[in-house]
């Protein structure tokens, strides 16, 4: 995997606990970070092929058995009994 340096600026504060979390973890500053961006990014991936699935499901419909015929009028549905 090709690789890029990037320069962040970041509060120092945020900055050592961060090294605090990677030291914990045995971890580089760099891998931490990198690992913490891939999870952003599959949840982000993830999020957009869960709604596109969804949408599709809403788009075709579902199959009820009824061949696109309701044989029961709505006020037979919500009559009292």
């Amino acid at each position: 995997m090709n690789r890029q340096n990037v320069t962040l600026s970041l509060p120092k504060t945020l900055l050592k606990k961060v090294k605090m979390i990677a030291a914990s973890r045995e971890k580089s500053l760099s891998e931490l970070l990198r690992e913490s961006l891939e999870e952003k990014v599959r949840e982000a991936t993830g999020y957009k092929k869960a709604k596109k699935r969804q949408l599709k499901l809403l788009k075709e419909g579902f199959n009820l058995g009824t061949k696109g015929h309701i044989i029961v009028s709505r006020e037979e549905l919500h009559a009292r009994r």
